[in-house]
């Protein structure tokens, strides 16, 4: 039998108009900040308080000696700097011209496109298979009334399950595109790879690919860096809640902002934003679903619950010693350097879905972080393949189909192929 989904026109409607526009970010400049102490941790957090700069912190202000990572409007750069300098506060220019890597971007989308014909990727959305079965299931619908839909792959009825959700924080690109992948890899591995194999023949697998197809549609029309949803907030011009700092998991704590101009805006209520809701909903309704995973494009971590919180999970020195096994096979492999533990431990004051096992944020070089470039995408497959091995075996061995599969996949090109198949459809 031949199952013929196109998940991208599937998944985000109406089409998207792909518009050069939304790569407009003229002279903008990322900035590495590096604190030296609390004092000077306190005083970068303060910046967030300034929605005058229009700050974008791709890193937020955590801990001493931790990296911050901020993009920085042109019409800011001075007053960030002279704040900076003023308070002797280290900092260098991590990305020089953000305009530029985002044109580059473009100009390799444009060359996918013209050689469509040369190398199709028509295997990603038509595959032949009999087991697992896979099908689709609306949720429910986003602000903007965007089908919320999840793929759900199966060998029986009744079973416990497994969650993979992509593409949250909306200009994640290659999120989207791994979650692209996951579903090509299930269907095509199943009986040929045994850890996969075995998971499936015990759990289903439910994924969700645009996880927030309102904001994702807007990062290609009219703002590339767009990470939020895109509801109106009452009594604010400003649009969009951080559907990451919507959960009803220490709402209102630590890492998020009531300012709805924030990033980390975290909404009028928990669970305000549908895209949120739809999932919880789902999984609660659902009664069976035994692990979670969010899947994020910033920095080599690999952390688990809790984010609001300091006290301990049940379960937390064997999520402890699964995470410590596949980050040392990691390294083992090619000397990547994952960080792991817990959210609050690790990048402090983060939101925990209370019924998480895992959140990763997926390999990518400081350089460019949000921005797919082939010359930046580093190369994870076969790392994460090791990773994902040393953590089989355990109760949460299902942390395999994750880093055995998760690409930037096996070259930086592909990796722009799955993604220009996501464009491709979504402008048919």
């Amino acid at each position: 039998m031949t199952l013929t989904v196109r998940v991208c026109q599937d998944f985000v409607t109406p089409p998207v108009v792909f518009d050069v526009s939304s790569f407009s970010s003229p002279r903008q400049q990322v900035l590495r900040i590096l604190p030296a102490n609390e004092e000077q941790v306190e005083l970068v957090r303060d910046l967030e308080n300034f929605e005058d700069l229009q700050l974008d912190f791709w890193q937020g202000p955590s801990r001493p000696e931790r990296f911050i990572d901020v993009r920085v409007p042109f019409f800011s750069l001075m007053d960030v700097k002279v704040y900076l300098e003023s308070n002797n506060i280290q900092y260098s220019i991590m990305i020089k011209d953000l305009q530029s890597l985002l044109n580059e971007e473009r100009r390799d989308m444009k060359l996918g496109r013209s050689m469509e014909n040369a190398r199709s990727t028509d295997t990603f959305l038509t595959m032949p298979h009999t087991t697992p079965s896979m099908s689709k299931i609306q949720i429910g619908k986003s602000t903007e009334g965007r089908p919320l839909n999840v793929l759900k792959f199966s060998t029986g009825s009744n079973r416990p399950a497994f969650w993979i959700d992509t593409g949250i924080h909306s200009r994640e690109w290659v999120t989207q595109a791994s979650g692209l992948w996951f579903a090509k890899k299930i269907v095509k591995d199943y009986g040929n790879d045994p850890s996969l194999t075995a998971t499936l023949n015990k759990m289903d697998i439910f994924l969700e690919i645009v996880t927030n197809p309102d904001g994702f549609v807007y990062t290609h029309t009219s703002n590339r860096m767009w990470r939020k949803t895109r509801s109106s907030n009452s009594g604010s011009t400003c649009i969009g809640t951080d559907p990451n700092r919507n959960w009803d998991a220490g709402f209102g704590g630590g890492g998020s902002s009531s300012n709805p101009c924030s990033e980390t805006y975290r909404g009028r209520s928990a669970h305000s934003e549908p895209e949120v809701k739809s999932i919880v909903d789902f999984v609660k309704s659902h009664g069976k679903i035994k692990g979670f995973v969010s899947i994020h494009s910033y920095s080599q971590m690999l952390l688990y619950p809790y984010g609001y919180t300091s006290v301990r999970t049940p379960d937390n020195a064997e999520l402890d010693s699964v995470a410590k096994a596949a980050v040392n096979a990691l390294t083992s492999l090619y000397g990547t350097k994952y960080t792991y533990g817990t959210i609050i431990t690790t990048i402090c004051n983060r939101r925990s879905i209370f019924f998480s096992v895992f959140c990763t944020d997926a390999k990518q070089r400081a350089r460019t972080n949000h921005v797919t470039v082939p010359s930046d995408l580093s190369v994870t497959a076969e790392d994460a393949e090791d990773g994902g091995r040393a953590a089989a075996g355990t109760r949460s061995s299902v942390l395999h189909l994750f880093l055995n599969r998760n690409p930037q996949v096996k070259s930086a090109q592909k990796t722009l192929e799955i993604h220009d198949q996501f464009v491709k459809h979504l402008r048919v």
